[in-house]
């Protein structure tokens, strides 16, 4: 018995010295070189031409390549080749076709044309729509739907090939934009600038009705079967190949912002094999063999394995030409290690395993395990990784520091808003009584206090439209809202209550009641539903509406239904955020163009603004290059945004992030999502301190253990004596 307990604490402790217990992956990847990352929303598309979320791309950029990205390291941020041999920069042109100076004003230009020359010997990852028999004949791109009933996944398919990248590839994707079946989010936008876009979509448009009516004749309308579109057969006036390697995009107009779109998984190439692949009858027949699911592109990784309700896994793909790590940067990059790969070829990390993580303490709890290598904060745990000092300054806690954590903040080109519908009866439109009510609401909607309460202090008040760090944003006394702030003693705070309340009066609701029927002012705030967490934030609303006298009702539905009744202007208050597609003032300031109305166009103006100066103003700062001239205009628009308060500026938010010392030249990119080719893991020291971190407490194990033989060992005394014991003899019969 001592023996057995002996063996069995001998055990325990070795054991535990020897394994990590709680790893939640394989062992298979132990020591592998790794990225541990997670994922909370599962993405609903990876096609390219549709996918318009941060999430989404998260995934999509480390696959797909644009001609064009954004340097890694340089701010203000810079775009540079990816695939393409330099940025094109636009040959100008009159209505006569003669070419115009680069400084040209926007009214004198007809068209603007860009040339893009792609780097030749650029292979796709392998895929079956590539694969050939020995006669070089495509071996699955004409497969009959009995051939497919048992294919599943990519694995399912025993071949594999790949080709080179093409200008054709380029041009078949902006085409894409423009199918009804595929449905993209800018073909609206594009189609107002890409010269034949819109005609070339109503082409498309009326091929698959025909197409449709076809179908349904010979199947019935219940098969979705639909049969492939060649968009090759159909020209696009305005996109056109040049040679193999060089394709160009002729623009109506002076668009300088177009370059950036350049840089966005709308504009990567999509081979044509691929379409007609994942277009064969049966492949989406439950099946998912869709671009949503298996993406096909020329970048670092490629996707392996698609589990999105659980875990998505990239792989480096094999056949990814290299990239240069960048050699400059920002002044202090080199100080902070940020240099020190410089000019070695990318990408440095082998796989990425996403894990989908819904609530926030096991995410927080397995980054402290250094079972994921990087982090945000979420308010729960803010103070356990971040004091504020008296300047507000953030340090990390000493906790994180003994970790060997390191904190990264940076200003998100993002902005938050409470917007007012303009089509709304009370609180729209352009009269004096309207515009004092929203003025009134603006000055009571604290976000200063907002921003403490809610977001650890991770965020700066708005008073605009535009973000920090994008042109036309001003700093300091230039930046002040005079509706909202006032200076006092060379000091700008917030306009007192008082001042809300001498405003709401004017606009006829004294002490929140209607001037003129006694009845208190009610409003109404649709909100998306997302649980009991929200109750704190949403008291907070009512509350800054109570300093008034206001009464607000809270209308919560969810996402689907809260963004028709945007859609349909069925709305009175709602809160909503943009992120900067690209750092220009025009992709913050058409959030409240008139004609980007989203009730009567369906544009992204939710709050259905409208003044015609703004909007004259809009039309000639959007095609401006920057300088003094285009910044005037801005701030003309800020202030008749501000005087009007379609929205009530709320705050732009400031990103902290965390990571392990293990890994490396981690740099915060709030304009590309393209940054995993660039990270380094030191997988020696990351499993040293998993095994340091997570040893197994054996002890009460051990204790436990013991105590239950001890209490059995009387029974085991018991029964072995009567095992030994000798069996009397019986009597004799007399």
């Amino acid at each position: 018995m001592r023996k057995a307990v002996t063996l069995l604490v001998s055990a325990l402790v070795l054991g535990g010295c020897a394994e990590v217990w709680n790893d939640p992956y394989p062992a298979s990847e132990r020591g592998g070189n790794i990225l541990y990352t997670s994922f909370v929303d599962r993405p609903k598309t990876l096609d390219p031409a549709r996918s318009y979320t941060s999430d989404e791309w998260g995934f999509i950029q480390q696959i797909y390549e644009p001609p064009l990205q954004y340097h890694y390291l340089k701010r203000p941020y810079q775009l540079i080749p990816q695939t393409a041999v330099e940025v094109p920069k636009p040959r100008l042109l009159d209505a006569a076709g003669r070419e115009l100076p680069a400084d040209a004003p926007a009214d004198r230009v007809a068209t603007s044309e860009y040339v893009i020359r792609i780097q030749p010997g650029i292979l796709y990852q392998p895929h079956p729509a590539f694969a050939k028999d020995a006669q070089g004949r495509a071996l699955y791109l004409d497969l009959p739907e009995s051939a497919i009933r048992d294919k599943y996944g990519l694995s399912d398919f025993p071949r594999t090939g790949t080709r080179e990248l093409v200008a054709d590839d380029y041009v078949y994707q902006i085409k894409r934009l423009a199918n009804p079946r595929v449905v993209s989010p800018i073909f609206g936008h594009m189609s107002s600038y890409i010269v034949g876009l819109k005609e070339f979509g109503a082409a498309l448009q009326t091929e698959n009705q025909r197409m449709v009516a076809e179908h349904e004749r010979d199947h019935g309308p219940a098969d979705k079967g639909l049969p492939w579109i060649d968009l090759r057969k159909f020209p696009l006036s305005g996109v056109d190949v040049l040679d193999r390697y060089t394709y160009r995009i002729r623009i109506k107009g002076k668009y300088p912002q177009f370059v950036y779109w350049l840089a966005m998984p709308f504009f990567a190439p999509m081979p044509v094999e691929a379409d007609r692949f994942y277009s064969q009858r049966g492949m989406n027949d439950g099946r998912n063999l869709t671009l949503d699911w298996f993406p096909v592109g020329t970048g670092p990784y490629m996707l392996v394995e698609n589990n999105p309700n659980a875990r998505m896994v990239l792989a480096r793909n094999p056949n990814f030409r290299g990239e240069a790590y960048p050699s400059e940067g920002e002044p202090g990059d080199a100080a902070e290690g940020l240099l020190r790969d410089a000019g070695k070829t990318v990408p440095f990390i082998d796989r990425v395993v996403f894990t989908r993580e819904k609530e926030g303490i096991p995410y927080w709890n397995k980054f402290l395990q250094g079972y994921y290598d990087q982090s945000g904060i979420s308010s729960d745990n803010f103070d356990q990784a971040v004091r504020l000092n008296l300047e507000g300054e953030a340090n990390l806690t000493p906790e994180m520091q003994e970790r060997g954590i390191s904190l990264r903040t940076s200003v998100g080109t993002s902005t938050f808003y409470l917007a007012f519908n303009f089509l709304d009866p009370v609180v729209g439109g352009p009269s004096a009584r309207a515009r004092k009510l929203r003025q009134a609401i603006s000055i009571a909607m604290d976000w200063e206090e907002f921003i403490s309460i809610f977001q650890n202090g991770r965020g700066i008040p708005g008073t605009g439209p535009i973000p920090p760090g994008i042109f036309g944003y001003r700093e300091g006394a230039d930046g002040v809202n005079p509706v909202v702030y006032e200076a006092k003693n060379g000091t700008v705070t917030r306009k007192p209550i008082s001042a809300a309340r001498k405003l709401l009066a004017e606009a006829g609701y004294p002490d929140g009641r209607d001037a003129r029927t006694g009845q208190p002012l009610v409003l109404y705030l649709d909100t998306v539903q997302r649980g009991p967490g929200d109750k704190p934030r949403l008291d907070w609303y009512r509350r800054q509406f109570a300093k008034l006298n206001i009464q607000l009702e809270i209308r919560a539905t969810d996402w689907n239904r809260f963004q028709e009744k945007i859609r349909g202007g069925n709305t009175q208050l709602f809160f909503l955020g943009w992120n900067a597609d690209y750092p220009d003032p025009e992709n913050f300031m058409f959030l409240l163009n008139g004609p980007q109305s989203r009730a009567k166009t369906q544009g992204e103006n939710a709050a259905n603004y409208q003044n015609p100066e703004y909007d004259r103003l809009f039309e000639r700062m959007k095609n401006m290059d920057n300088g003094p001239a285009r910044q005037a205009i801005i701030d003309r628009m800020v202030a008749i945004v501000r005087e009007d308060a379609p929205w009530v500026w709320g705050f732009h938010p400031l990103d902290y992030s965390l990571a392990h010392d293990w890994l490396s030249n981690l740099k915060p990119n709030q304009m590309a999502r393209n940054g995993i080719k660039y990270l380094r893991i030191d997988t020696h020291e990351r499993a040293q301190k998993r095994r340091e971190w997570n040893q197994p407490v054996v002890l009460p194990i051990v204790a436990i253990l013991v105590l239950v033989l001890l209490s059995a060992l009387p029974a085991v005394i018991a029964y072995r004596r009567r095992e030994r014991a000798v069996a009397r003899p019986a009597r004799q019969a007399a």
